[in-house]
């Protein structure tokens, strides 16, 4: 996650919220430690039980606080006015694979693919709360690529719903091949081929 030098220190809930989301990022949710959270935000066990009553509760307000917020700004706000979704798409496909190469993310994967492929058979409700996020991610791009259809940037007879479920489908599939492999070659080399994909959307 990005941290901004204008906001103000954070309060007691927000630095414990943001070590929890760095420790779960590193070590999992289940590896994730209670005794590290608290000494990452420089609180004590009390402090943090009285923001949150268990972990659970924790890992859904990382998704809800920290997760969604961060998505929303990437993705979703920045697609919301797109006339160009192919443009677009792709510029924002080489902004977010050039920071995860530059800054070594790529090594520990998406935060919310990573709680999905951990969670979501264990806890409803953090399946929930990432399939809502998800599905605003779909619809973000299928309306972005449905406007691009009426613009005359996207082929009529493409699916703007079926292309989104697929980009996002990808995108997945592209992080945690490089997570694993530990090689962001891979997901540089698939994501050229997920432009050429989009470029058969192109009229």
């Amino acid at each position: 996650m990005k941290k901004s030098a204008n906001k103000l220190p954070l309060d007691t809930r927000g630095r414990i919220l943001q070590a929890a989301f760095v420790e779960f990022y590193v070590n999992g949710f289940q590896g994730g430690g209670i005794n590290n959270i608290i000494e990452k935000a420089g609180s004590t066990k009390g402090g943090l039980f009285h923001h949150f009553p268990d972990k659970q509760a924790l890992g859904y307000a990382i998704v809800d606080e920290l997760i969604y917020p961060e998505l929303k700004k990437n993705w979703f706000d920045r697609l919301a006015s797109s006339i160009d979704p192919i443009k677009d798409i792709k510029d924002l496909f080489r902004r977010s694979m050039k920071e995860d190469i530059d800054t070594g993310r790529y090594r520990q994967g998406c935060p919310l693919n990573n709680l999905a492929l951990e969670m979501s058979q264990l806890d409803e409700g953090f399946r929930k709360r990432i399939e809502r996020v998800y599905e605003e991610w779909r619809g973000s791009l299928e309306a972005a690529l449905a406007r691009g259809i009426k613009a005359g940037k996207v082929r009529k007879n493409a699916s703007a719903q079926n292309a989104a479920i697929f980009i996002i489908a990808v995108q997945m599939g592209m992080v945690g091949t490089a997570k694993n492999s530990q090689n962001p070659e891979l997901m540089a080399r698939a994501g050229e081929e997920l432009f050429s994909y989009l470029d058969t959307l192109i009229p």
